[in-house]
């Protein structure tokens, strides 16, 4: 019999390979703001409730608009390629226009909507590019599936995720040396639009493959399986439980880490007394962790299975991390150190086994709109809660000025409601492992077939 593409190891991981690229690049842009925030206010004259309504605006489009649903909705109709594709110039789009409003000098006191213009304009551009990357990890999600059902899901599924942290950890070490090397703030985003064109490009490529693997599956635009797809089917994905508490889970743990990410360069030099230059090093550790261990641990996923018991581990480690950062006394930066490195090991665990449990409780045909209703739900938190933090901060943690003329704070508030997101994923995993035993969805079982 003649072995289809699929079916070929070097083939099948060249595919992921060559997506992984495109959310490398997505992610370095996602994050590359957060190193700058004591920057923005020094130098742009941003406030924390600027930055905190700037970072909410990833998921304006995708929560307000609904984008994000019908982006799953788009990807199992009219399929991947298609949807890939689309995205990631979406990704470009949005990056193009926060470039230009951070490199570009507004009038003093113009607003739109009561909002200082250029924050407005770089939102706008964050919020475009937030649909753009969403909908790309769902459809990269979705093409890991394609490739990779019965075989090594969730070993891919963490490698993905491990080179995508590549971007992250990128945009926590290195735009602070770059807008100094070049004096412009604005400069390690034109670095990001660059690397967006190389991830638009890379996603072409991965069109040809799939386009053959379709034609050897017998797969084509008139005999398709998105076209099984029915939106009567969104109200069976409701219904599901399991669909649920992965969704809640995904809620609560993305939420405490994500935001946190937001303002860890920030903590770590008002915490930790840190030289802005080293505290980005700090928070990289997080993404580098992750990029060692997600796929080990998805590879462990893959043969031993216990995937629900993965994540009330990772759940639990979370918490007590923003514990122990919410401590008052805590101050000694080797132990920021040591706590960026727990929750990397955190950060491994919970994706690796989250996002591969996904297709053992829903159909593989509903599998792109399941999954752009849990990251729907997911940009709740990645929205609300750094708007919260930003709130937080300007209206009970100033604590005074720097010699750069901006704020000081104290972070004891933000990371007690950090801990208490952690703590309600530790009781969502719980309740998770309890319905798997119930339902018998095998999250706790392997996902390679022997």
């Amino acid at each position: 019999m003649q072995k289809i593409l699929s079916q070929s190891k070097g083939a099948r991981w060249a595919a992921l390979a060559i997506v992984s690229v495109t959310m490398f690049c997505g992610y370095f842009f996602t994050d590359v703001m957060a190193p700058l925030k004591p920057m923005l206010e020094s130098e742009l004259g941003w406030s924390s409730d600027d930055y905190g309504l700037f970072t909410s605006a990833y998921g304006w489009f995708n929560i307000f608009f609904l984008i994000l649903i019908f982006g799953g909705i788009i990807l199992d109709r009219m399929g991947m390629r298609f949807t890939g594709i689309l995205s990631a110039g979406i990704m470009l789009l949005g990056a193009s226009i926060k470039y230009w409003a951070i490199s570009t000098t507004f009038p003093e006191g113009a607003t739109i909507l009561g909002i200082r213009s250029q924050v407005a304009f770089a939102s706008i551009g964050f919020a475009t590019f937030g649909v753009g990357v969403e909908v790309a990890g769902i459809t990269v999600t979705k093409i890991i599936v394609k490739w990779f059902k019965g075989k090594e899901m969730a070993l891919a599924m963490g490698l993905q995720v491990g080179v995508a942290r590549i971007g992250t950890m990128l945009s926590m070490a290195a735009p602070i040396p770059l807008a100094k090397a070049f004096g412009s703030i604005s400069a390690p985003l034109l670095v990001c639009v660059i690397v967006l064109c190389i991830g638009f490009l890379s996603f072409l490529v991965y069109g040809v493959m799939d386009k053959k693997l379709d034609k050897e599956l017998g797969i084509d635009k008139n005999t398709t399986h998105e076209d099984e797809f029915k939106l009567s089917d969104i109200g069976f994905i409701l219904k599901n439980k399991g669909f649920w508490l992965i969704a809640l889970l995904c809620l609560l743990f993305y939420s405490g880490v994500f935001p946190f990410l937001k303002y860890a360069v920030d903590l770590m030099i008002n915490k930790f007394n840190v030289q802005p230059e080293f505290a980005g090093n700090i928070s990289a550790i997080l993404p580098f962790g992750t990029l060692l261990l997600t796929p080990v641990f998805g590879h462990l996923y893959d043969r031993i299975g216990k995937g629900a018991s993965m994540m009330i581990l990772g759940a639990t480690l979370l918490t007590l991390i923003h514990v122990t950062f919410a401590l008052p006394f805590v101050h000694f930066w080797p132990i920021a150190v040591g706590l960026m490195v727990l929750l990397g090991i955190a950060f491994s665990l919970v994706p690796s086994a989250m996002w591969p449990s996904v297709p053992k409780i829903i159909p593989e045909k509903q599998l792109g709109t399941a999954y752009s209703l849990i990251f729907y739900i997911q940009n709740f938190g990645l929205s609300g809660v750094p708007f919260i933090i930003g709130k937080i901060l300007s209206n009970y943690c100033i604590t005074g000025t720097n010699a750069e003329g901006g704020n000081t704070y104290d972070y004891t508030l933000p990371m007690v409601v950090f801990a208490v997101l952690g703590g309600l994923s530790v009781l969502t995993a719980f309740a998770l492992k309890a319905e798997n035993s119930k339902k018998g969805y095998g999250l706790e079982l392997p996902n390679t077939k022997r």
